[in-house]
């Protein structure tokens, strides 16, 4: 009897308890994939989601209303003393009622002073302590997210340079934007896998949920908080804001002082894992009952045929699935051997199953890898693998001091496109634009989509005067490039800036924002053209 109990318990507990563990490995790997890809998918949309308010803000500042309201109440004239502040904040309410994101738009002068405003109480902001020699000179200032009792939201402030006709600072843009239009970005409904997306403040709280009945005040633990962001984007089993225990995951947002939590409820994603071992286990157990009971009925007059079983069973436990037994008795141990065979089957088949699925997970994360870093409109690089190669490209740079040069181009009047032909036939030049970089640029050259209608190219190894070629090059291919759609052709043109990396560029922030001035200046000077940043 003992001998029969341990042929059948040592193969089918070890097999199947590896077959678990294997599964247990697997699930967790998959949780922490769709966790990577919900953290990454809500960042990019962050990301574009900011950068769309950035863009309305800037555009706004440069109104001539915002400009000639600015210079009235530094240079006031007596017909006007009065006027301009009250019509600069009908125009800022004109234009905030148009933009749903923005809350709230004030323009400040150079010391900070509210001139006007589209509210009746405009939100308290405080500008850093450098304003403006350092801060809004660079373009940009965003403030931390809170949460704000007037608006009852969490709202976050963005404040835009607001220039003289002559470039002179006169004083800023305020928008405080709703971080509650947020909330349908941070998860797709037919692209994301399951689970949560959460921006947290620096204490924890809930700023923005993807569920849309999240109380938004609730409060993480901090030491939980600190535990996920020391471990970025590694899975970590806490108890969550959604449900009693969860998987989550941590990523810092690049473009906002916030952390993006990713999680998923620990009972649901293990629930049919555990449902397969019990069960598992309870037919481990009734077959180790049933075959107990016939080893002691059938006592010692079947001891040597079941040697030959106990030998097979052993072979079975070093894990080879290919013994078969030869059932030449018409009696119990015939039956019994039948069983036995019938067992190894079913195992030789679990295992080929388990092969199966392994070789199937290996393709499909081949897939994910290669969608990771790739634009799935142009077929180029995605923003988050043009970070990296410009990271690896400063520090080869560093190493070697082998030059490399930065081309940020973008389609000229690509909202108008837009507006006018639609976003079909705006994707469509958009793929074929990339098209023309991809033929255009060398085999250990990059191509990436930066953004919308942005590209970025990095020409490793080459000088501003042979990425001058390339751009040129570049620019009269797009200029000819003609395109068909409802009856008329359509052509477009691309503004290029160029720079060349220096040795006190050591993020890839600072050389997109040299690169971006670049790219101004071409636009300025009149579009469709390229130009250098010497």
């Amino acid at each position: 009897m003992v001998f029969a109990i341990a042929a059948t318990l040592i193969p089918s507990l070890g097999l199947g308890m590896l077959s678990f563990r294997q599964n247990e490995a697997q699930i967790g790997d998959n949780v922490t994939r769709e966790l990577r890809a919900l953290t990454s998918y809500a960042s990019r949309e962050i990301e574009l989601w900011i950068d769309k308010r950035v863009h309305e803000v800037r555009v706004s500042s440069t109104s001539s209303a915002i400009i000639d309201g600015l210079s009235a109440v530094a240079r006031p004239r007596a017909s006007s003393a009065g006027k301009n502040p009250q019509a600069l904040a009908h125009y800022l309410r004109s234009v905030q009622e148009r933009l749903g994101a923005i809350l709230e738009m004030t323009v400040v002068n150079a010391a900070g002073q509210v001139v006007a405003s589209s509210a009746q109480t405009p939100t308290r902001v405080t500008l850093p302590d450098e304003w403006p020699l350092d801060s809004l000179t660079e373009g940009l200032v965003i403030l931390p997210p809170r949460w704000d009792e007037q608006y009852a939201t969490a709202t976050l402030a963005i404040a835009v340079p607001v220039l003289s006709y002559d470039n002179l600072i006169m004083g800023a843009l305020v928008a405080v934007l709703d971080l509650s239009t947020l909330q349908p970005h941070l998860k797709s409904a037919t692209k994301s896998p399951s689970g949560e997306v959460l921006l947290l403040d620096p204490d924890g709280r809930i700023l923005v949920s993807s569920q849309t009945d999240g109380n938004k005040l609730m409060q993480l633990d901090l030491s939980v908080l600190q535990r996920l962001q020391a471990q970025p984007g590694e899975s970590v089993v806490f108890k969550g804001m959604t449900h009693g225990e969860v998987i989550g995951m941590a990523n810092v947002s690049a473009e906002l002082p916030v952390t993006i939590v990713a999680e998923r409820d620990r009972a649901e994603v293990y629930a049919t894992w555990v449902e397969l071992r019990n069960m598992f286990l309870a037919l481990v157990g009734a077959l180790l009952v049933g075959v107990a009971a016939v080893a002691f009925q059938m006592g010692r007059s079947i001891v040597n045929p079941l040697q030959g079983l106990i030998g097979a069973a052993d072979r079975i436990a070093g894990g080879d699935l290919e013994v078969r037994l030869a059932a030449t008795r018409n009696d119990e141990l015939g039956h019994l051997t039948l069983v036995f065979n019938q067992m190894v089957d079913k195992l030789r088949h679990s295992r080929a199953e388990i092969m199966a699925t392994n070789q199937a997970m290996q393709q499909q994360n081949e897939v994910l890898e290669m969608l990771s870093v790739t634009d799935s409109l142009t077929g180029l690089y995605n923003r988050s693998k043009l970070d990296a190669i410009l990271r690896d490209q400063l520090a080869r740079f560093k190493r070697t001091q082998r030059e490399f040069t930065l081309l940020m181009m973008d389609i000229d009047h690509f909202k108008t496109l837009n507006d006018s032909y639609g976003h079909i036939t705006g994707d469509e030049v958009l793929a074929a634009v990339g098209r023309i970089l991809v033929q255009s640029i060398r085999s250990i050259d990059y191509a990436a989509r930066y953004g919308g209608d942005e590209f970025i190219i990095i020409l490793v190894e080459t000088s501003t005067k042979a990425a001058l070629k390339t751009a040129e090059r570049i620019r009269s291919q797009v200029e000819n490039m003609r395109y068909s759609t409802n009856g008329s052709t359509i052509t477009v043109t691309v503004s290029i800036g160029i720079v060349q990396c220096q040795p006190d560029d050591t993020t890839p922030t600072a050389v997109f924002a040299r690169a971006d001035n670049a790219l101004y200046q071409a636009k300025h000077d009149g579009r469709n053209r390229a130009h250098p940043a010497y």
